[in-house]
């Protein structure tokens, strides 16, 4: 809206006008844009999260969408609308993620040259999937600011269309096809459950929803360590976080768009946040009950879902994303299965003589622990050559079996250390 503006010599729309005039149309002119291009991803009953949260839970798994995400709906309608002269130009962005692979796949779809910038910290399995559409990846800087400050130089220098993640009002309104295709689907929903980081697809989601029917709830959720949305809420202005630490780092953002924020302003009904183990664990529970594998962001509605006001509606949770390199989600589910108490790790002393690992190994096997790990270490105890140190982990099958592993072994006289 605003490139026409500008192209046609008037003043470019504010914020207020782009607000009022955006509606359910450009979403349904988004979805015409979209036809065939992205798959309209089919919703899943989940028994087991419906029981957790006494709500029927439905998964809207975007994490199988074409280039792994739903950030392909926004980047597409966004390019596809260019004209002519603006493609001949190329498009440019910043990321180091799913927008890069939204945008690398578009441009290529629609013929258009794009260059995308991204911090040369990039694992390179991002960095190679992105030039598998065809992209020109500029790697440069450290951080997520260093690669966009490069990008907004490189778009000067060299007139190129900037394609926004998300504070765009044609990117979120492709973003927004996600929600007619759940109320097309499921036309009872009560709520939607949709992850926030810069706000382009809560502010896509939220649009189309209310537009289509005002009762259904839109509920935004964002990671406890990047809650720059709800902080900009609360704050009554867009606000920018000092800090971003989080799994999720699809939405680990500092300062959400200006654009987005008007539309979360109007449209979200709530935001949840949630911590980093209620991620991790959604995460582990998607994997073991429906075999799918999401990103940090890709969990988080739900992880919201125990955090719901409500129980005995229809609730659709939006996994956005994932693309996620295998050792950060073996790291991820290491950690999810400490949380649960399904490993647990400890360290003890031991008189060095024999027949003390043996007492220790009986002990774990008369309470049913499983062995992964375990080291026999002499030099790690300074304080006594007669003590040698024991750093064993299991596996268990919850805290209440940690708690009767460390007391079987204190009633044999052993002082455990808990390392996690």
């Amino acid at each position: 809206m605003a490139e026409e503006a500008k192209n046609a010599g008037k003043a470019e729309p504010t914020i207020e006008e782009i607000l009022e005039h955006t509606s359910i149309a450009d979403v349904y002119h988004a979805a015409k844009q979209l036809d065939g291009v992205v798959r309209k991803t089919r919703l899943i009953e989940s028994p087991y999260f419906s029981d957790l949260c006494g709500n029927s839970v439905y998964l809207k798994p975007e994490n199988l969408q074409n280039t792994g995400s739903f950030k392909l709906r926004g980047a597409y309608n966004k390019i596809s609308q260019l004209s002519d002269e603006e493609r001949k130009k190329g498009v440019i962005t910043a990321s180091a993620g799913n927008h890069a692979q939204g945008v690398a796949f578009a441009a290529q779809q629609l013929g258009c040259k794009a260059i995308i910038c991204m911090p040369a910290t990039t694992p390179i399995l991002k960095v190679e999937a992105t030039r598998a559409y065809g992209a020109e990846v500029v790697l440069y800087g450290d951080s997520f600011d260093d690669a966009y400050a490069k990008s907004m130089d490189l778009q000067k220098k060299k007139g190129y269309v900037y394609i926004h993640p998300f504070n765009d009002q044609k990117v979120l309104a492709g973003q927004g096809t996600t929600a007619l295709e759940i109320i097309d689907e499921l036309k009872d929903v009560d709520a939607i459950l949709v992850p926030i980081g810069g706000g382009g697809f809560a502010s896509g989601v939220a649009l189309a929803t209310k537009a289509v029917n005002p009762h259904v709830k839109v509920i935004g959720v964002e990671p406890e360590g990047a809650a720059c949305m709800e902080t900009s809420f609360m704050q009554g202005s867009v606000a920018t976080l000092p800090m971003v630490d989080t799994v999720a780092d699809g939405c680990a953002v500092k300062t959400p768009g200006d654009l987005t924020y008007a539309f979360c302003k109007k449209y979200l009904d709530q935001i949840i946040t949630v911590s980093e183990m209620e991620i991790m664990s959604a995460l582990l529970s998607l994997i073991e009950k429906h075999k799918l594998i999401a990103e940090g962001a890709g969990a988080l509605s739900l992880a919201a879902l125990n955090k719901l006001p409500f129980k005995g509606k229809k609730v659709a949770a939006i996994i956005s994303g994932g693309n996620i390199d295998i050792s950060t989600i073996s790291a991820l589910i290491d950690k999810a299965l400490i949380a649960r108490g399904r490993v647990f790790c400890f360290s003890v002393q031991l008189p060095d003589k024999p027949g003390q690992l043996l007492t220790v190994s009986q002990i774990l096997a008369d309470e049913n622990a499983n062995v992964i790990k375990l080291d026999h270490n002499q030099s790690k105890v300074t304080d006594s050559f007669k003590k040698v140190a024991l750093d064993v982990t299991v596996e268990t099958h919850g805290h209440e079996h940690v708690q009767r592993i460390i007391r079987a072994l204190e009633n044999a006289g052993f002082v455990i250390d808990k390392i996690y």
